[in-house]
């Protein structure tokens, strides 16, 4: 990749120290060690368009601030026989790279720097977890982008990280951002884990998840059940801005929220073709209600557990249900991962029956806003049908014990569902008519009650 321009800002008079990972750290770690060369796809990003824009000393300036405010962009991993660690450093430099453009390409430009910095790989034990970029025009910062190893963020996090650039660009300082929001840095949010009342939560989320693995169905793919993986796993997107409308339009009127529409429909869909009258899915939870985890840039965020009997029923009601379990679901997502996969390995040599929780659903719509596309004039829902496209980008190499990964983004006025497959338990076709049963459930449902 050819950048004009390659620099290291240096940071100091950040604090130091060292001690166990935390949860979200060891779970991160613990899941890119098994993705391969798929694990550059799990980077975070984000950008920023500076109106007015900054000097390129004004942002470096900027760019340390924002590396004394966040302990985890100066954090580095290791393990050893005692586990896994975090280093917190003092003194480091961010790497940052320049890229020159003109006005009428600043917008083209942030989105290729985008996409070239998100997809280089982190060495997260040798390497700091950020780097950021910037687009100058005739000499100024227009635009910043900033790409995270997900051992370092997670989505919400790089919203945070964002919006305390945003912050100091306009000139607020370091100490006021800190002042008062009481805020966990990565070794003091480890260190709460490790106290009584983090270990109680610990406790309780992971018997929440116990029960409900030992009351779900065994198997949610009974036809396909048993079969080996298959090499690689596909990916195909669902780009509709039908389901973009019609999801709001379905949650506001049932007083719920987007995520538990689009949750209720691949329930649904998803029962439409096993003929399984349940669903489990893991879904990703951002934890950011959680004490002093509302601002922090960290990975805090992990998979809480949600089980949906009945899923044949009538939707409205579906979603209405769906919306209530996702409550626990939600309060039981932080926990020690580790633990729980010792839990659940001792329930199986036991000979417990443990449910399926094969099917992952990471909903990140809104998290970090793209300011470089134009929407697309409104068109009725109806029409807006005519705009949906299926495509087939990309292969993975398989991941265990997974039989699918639903992401949902919100991309251009649309919703873009990414679906990344097991196709020897959902062949292609099957994808192709879950995704369009998600659309087709929430789409009929709007049309109904328009």
């Amino acid at each position: 990749m050819h950048f004009d321009l390659e620099l290291d800002i240096a940071f100091s008079a950040g604090r130091s120290g060292a001690g166990p990972a935390t949860w979200g750290q060891h779970a991160i770690w613990d899941a890119m060690r098994t993705l391969g060369t798929d694990a550059a796809r799990y980077n975070v990003a984000g950008g920023a368009r500076l109106d007015p824009p900054i000097t390129r000393s004004r942002l470096t300036a900027v760019l340390g601030e924002l590396a004394c405010l966040h302990d985890s962009l100066r954090t580095r991993l290791s393990a050893d026989d005692g586990g896994l660690r975090q280093v917190v450093y003092s003194r480091g430099a961010v790497p940052l790279v320049v890229r020159q453009s003109t006005a009428e390409e600043l917008g083209r430009s942030a989105n290729v720097l985008y996409g070239e910095l998100r997809a280089l790989p982190f060495d997260v034990e040798h390497e700091w977890p950020v780097r950021v970029g910037a687009v100058e025009v005739d000499g100024l910062v227009h635009h910043v982008v900033f790409a995270l190893s997900h051992t370092a963020s997670d989505g919400w996090g790089v919203r945070n990280l964002i919006a305390d650039f945003t912050d100091l660009c306009g000139g607020r300082s370091v100490a006021s951002i800190l002042a008062g929001n009481g805020r966990l840095q990565p070794l003091d949010e480890a260190g709460f884990q490790a106290s009584g009342r983090g270990r109680r939560r610990d406790a309780a989320a992971r018997r929440f998840w116990r029960d409900l693995l030992h009351s779900g169905p065994p198997n949610l793919f009974p036809a396909t059940a048993g079969r080996p993986a298959a090499q690689p796993f596909p990916n195909a997107v669902l780009h509709s801005p039908a389901l973009a409308l019609a999801t709001e339009h379905v949650a506001r009127y049932l007083a719920v929220s987007p995520a538990s529409v689009l949750l209720a429909a691949a329930a649904a869909s998803m029962g439409r073709l096993t003929g399984v009258s349940e669903a489990v899915f893991q879904v990703v939870v951002n934890n950011r209600f959680l004490p002093g985890l509302a601002d922090v840039v960290n990975t805090v965020a992990q998979e809480g557990l949600l089980h949906v009997a009945e899923t044949d029923g009538d939707f409205s009601l579906l979603v209405r249900r769906t919306f209530g379990a996702t409550v626990s679901t939600h309060w039981h997502a932080y926990y020690d991962k580790l633990a729980l996969d010792s839990d659940i390995a001792t329930s199986r040599d036991r000979g417990d029956v443990i449910g399926d929780h094969s099917c992952v659903v990471n909903d990140f719509r809104g998290l970090v806003p793209d300011e470089t596309w134009v929407r697309p004039e409104p068109v009725p829902l109806a029409r807006a049908l005519s705009r949906t496209v299926l495509t087939w980008p990309v292969e993975f190499e398989p991941r265990p014990n997974l039989s699918f990964a639903l992401d949902a983004a919100a991309v251009s006025g649309a919703i873009e569902l990414a679906m990344t497959a097991d196709s020897a338990v959902l062949p292609r076709p099957d994808m192709e008519r879950f995704l369009f049963g998600i659309e087709s459930l929430v789409v009929g449902e709007a049309l109904a009650h328009s």
